[in-house]
């Protein structure tokens, strides 16, 4: 482009001064015209060439972005690599690849608006260079094959996923059975009420005595669940019952509890649970 300006105002010279050679033969009109199509034809070449320059700047500045990018999401990838074959990667770690994976992303998509822009720029003006046509196939062929290890590590992780996925489920599993387990132990019952109304719900039975007399009060054998309250004995430490005399049936120590007694009303305060659930996990109150 240089050469062809340069010709042309070596030309405009040259015209120049035959021009005024031959001025009586040609006159001043004839070769004033083509001093001026002369100068314009130069200026337009100008004007394409500044418009050439302008966009192989822009194409060189979307290239070296690209490829600026490339390396970056390289440079993640490594980095994700290395982490992630660590044993022991805490929480943050995992936050961390989590992370830098949609950096990558954000990489890629800016990657492929730029490599659309740069397409754009060279049809647009028609910028028809081997050399550049050659580079923009490079850029694409590492792109195609960063893509590619992108797809790798995708797989790697998710391979990785896996394992802390089973690992996560184990633990779950165990913790699950762990806390079901302290909830059953944590179970406890208790049910009250007139020797008559517990042996008639199968909670008691009155066996012995003489003539029907001095009857022992024991619990049934097969006891009525449904009569009785479920409490979590590391919650439930107030029970209240109403009547007017309080008799337990089951064995619980009495320095484990203690009764608090207001008209008909019998609170009984366990500030000892294992004591107090220590040789059973019912509680039958006889109420007179």
């Amino acid at each position: 482009m240089k050469k062809i300006l340069a010709f042309a105002l070596l030309s405009l010279s040259l015209f120049g001064c035959s021009g005024e050679q031959s001025e009586g033969t040609d006159g001043e009109g004839g070769s004033s015209e083509e001093i001026a199509r002369l100068q314009s034809d130069i200026r337009e070449l100008e004007n394409q060439l500044t418009e050439k320059d302008s966009v192989l700047n822009e194409t060189m500045m979307l290239f070296n972005e690209i490829e600026q990018n490339l390396a970056m999401i390289n440079l993640k990838e490594d980095e994700i690599r290395f982490r992630s074959t660590d044993v022991e990667l805490e929480e943050d770690g995992k936050q961390w690849i989590l992370q830098e994976i949609q950096n990558i992303n954000y990489l890629r998509e800016a990657n492929a608006k730029k490599v659309q822009e740069l397409n754009v720029a060279l049809e647009n003006k028609n910028l028809q260079i081997e050399e550049f046509q050659n580079m923009i196939t490079h850029l694409m062929d590492k792109i195609q094959v960063q893509e590619e290890e992108i797809e790798m590590l995708r797989v790697e992780l998710a391979d990785l996923d896996r394992e802390y996925v089973e690992l996560l489920e184990a633990y779950q599993e165990q913790t699950e059975i762990t806390a079901e387990t302290l909830r059953e132990l944590n179970k406890a019952y208790y049910a009250y009420g007139t020797k008559k109304e517990l042996e008639s719900n199968g909670v008691i039975v009155r066996e012995g005595g003489f003539l029907g007399m001095n009857k022992k009060v024991l619990l049934a054998d097969d006891m009525n669940d449904d009569y009785f309250t479920q409490i979590d004995i590391t919650k439930n430490d107030a029970i209240e019952v109403t009547g007017e005399k309080v008799t337990f049936i089951t064995d619980h120590p009495s320095s484990a509890y203690d009764i608090k007694t207001t008209g008909q009303r019998h609170v009984i305060k366990i500030h000892d649970p294992k004591s107090f659930w220590k040789v059973s996990k019912y509680l039958v109150v006889v109420v007179d």
